[in-house]
């Protein structure tokens, strides 16, 4: 086997650019993160494997799978991986790098079993989402790609979305019947079904109501830019609509002020984006939907709103901010790389209901930069793919892409995020997706000549 330089013309039928995209039907990138995401979507968030010594779900199973392909991935030619520069890569390699030293720091001395055995899985956790994010920035190759993953979560949104509405309109609980002989639940005693002044509260497949509604608040941008796509490219977009539908009925079922908090953050980002038809159309479109909630579902609304009108005396807001001598305590004892990863847990303390605090308590300041820093470098990524792309469904996409990012840095100052796979599986996704992205408008901007990079030449 031979390396030669360029694609030269006449070069032998064994002849394989480096990095190229994978050939149609082959597995990629795209292929894996979708299984991921139907995984993650559909599995109820509290059932994980039996037998293992760790408690891990069949979503963390894939994405670890997905650590081990990408790393595979890299150490050869031929299989289609990105190669070279991508600022989230970057981003991705100091959180990595990040974690990495709080884990080495945090365990080098003594730790109660509890605490050593839960920054064991967290570090796990840790690999699994890297990994996720890796597997979409360098596997997910060309736009066609993109989009197939993009319905995917579309799809699985409005899945769960019918499963919250069966919760929150008819109190049928569909979770019940997933459960598979090779899964447990880790709290059985927990229900997806919660009260808010004497409303539901559902969960659907995911681990908290919260979760839920931060969740949908991350996939229904995504629905509506498929949709309309789909209606420019004159497909049919009625039965995206509805996805995106459904998955607005799932973040109203959620009853949750972070969801509310999330869509608002979304929204700011793509009016600011958006032509001033679309922010009309979309604020009539909004407008019917909230009446068609008043209509259909009395008091909804009415929750929603006395969210934020009673916030003094809101016992929510006041739980979440009684502990924060408590945190500014821990985090002067373990101040640059924290106490240690997923060692601050209940019962044992107090929950602080804020992921910066949570990160600043276990993995110090650099932990809590390097996992902001994901965020806002990949929001960077969709935003910089926008500029270079020419296409308007595109530059969509990467604004899209952008308004859903705002969301885990929004969430993370109301819930413990990280504690919540589907939300964080998701997120890191789009991460990913918005590396994959700026690839491909970077490459978009490269002459034939460019593009083509190192061969292999088989020879006999």
């Amino acid at each position: 086997m031979a390396a030669t330089t360029g694609a030269p013309t006449g070069a032998p039928t064994g002849a394989t650019t480096a990095g190229a995209p994978p050939l149609p039907g082959r597995v990629d990138g795209a292929t894996v993160a979708a299984v991921f995401a139907a995984v993650l979507l559909v599995v109820p968030a509290r059932l994980v494997l039996k037998g293992l010594p760790l408690s891990l779900t069949p979503g963390n199973v894939v994405s670890l799978a997905a650590a081990l392909l990408w790393f595979c991935a890299q150490l050869t030619l031929t299989l289609g991986a990105a190669k070279g520069r991508n600022p989230v890569r970057t981003a991705l390699f100091a959180y990595f790098t990040a974690m990495v030293a709080t884990f080495g720091f945090s365990t080098w001395g003594y730790m109660d079993s509890d605490e050593l055995s839960l920054s064991d899985h967290g570090f796990v956790l840790v690999i699994a989402s890297v990994g996720i994010a890796l597997t979409v920035c360098d596997g997910v190759r060309d736009r066609r790609r993109l989009d197939f993953l993009v319905r995917t979560l579309v799809v699985g949104g409005a899945v769960i979305s019918v499963i919250g509405a069966l919760q929150f309109l008819l109190a049928l609980d569909l979770t019940r019947f997933l459960e598979l002989p090779i899964l447990r639940y880790t709290n059985e005693g927990d229900s997806f079904v919660l009260e808010r002044d004497e409303l539901r509260r559902v969960a659907a497949t995911t681990g908290h109501p919260i979760e839920f509604g931060v969740t949908c608040a991350l996939l229904l941008p995504l629905a509506v830019h498929v949709a309309t796509k789909a209606r420019l490219r004159g497909e049919p977009a009625l039965r995206w609509w509805a996805c995106a539908f459904l998955i607005g009925l799932g973040l109203m079922f959620s009853v949750s002020r972070s969801a509310m908090l999330s869509l608002i953050a979304v929204g700011v980002v793509l009016f600011i984006g958006w032509s001033w038809r679309r922010r009309l159309s979309a604020l009539l479109v909004g407008a019917g939907f909230l009446l068609a909630v008043r209509v259909t579902v009395p008091g909804l609304l009415g929750t929603i709103t006395g969210l934020f009108t009673g916030l003094s005396n809101d016992e929510s807001i006041q739980y979440r901010t009684h502990d924060y001598a408590v945190a500014a305590q821990e985090i002067g004892r373990h101040f640059w790389l924290g106490r240690g990863l997923s060692t601050w847990y209940a019962p044992k303390h107090q929950i602080f209901d804020n992921q910066y605090i949570l990160s600043m308590v276990e993995t110090g300041l650099f932990g809590t930069l390097a996992y902001a820093g994901v965020f806002v470098v990949a929001f960077y990524a969709a935003l910089r793919a926008r500029y270079l792309s020419a296409d308007p469904g595109d530059r969509d996409l990467a604004l899209t892409l952008a308004a859903c990012l705002v969301v885990p840095l929004v969430g993370s100052l109301t819930f413990d995020l990280l504690s919540f796979a589907t939300v964080t599986g998701l997120a890191f996704v789009l991460v990913g997706a918005a590396g994959a992205l700026l690839r491909a408008a970077r490459a978009d901007q490269l002459s034939p000549s460019q593009i083509s990079g190192p061969t292999i030449e088989v020879t006999r």
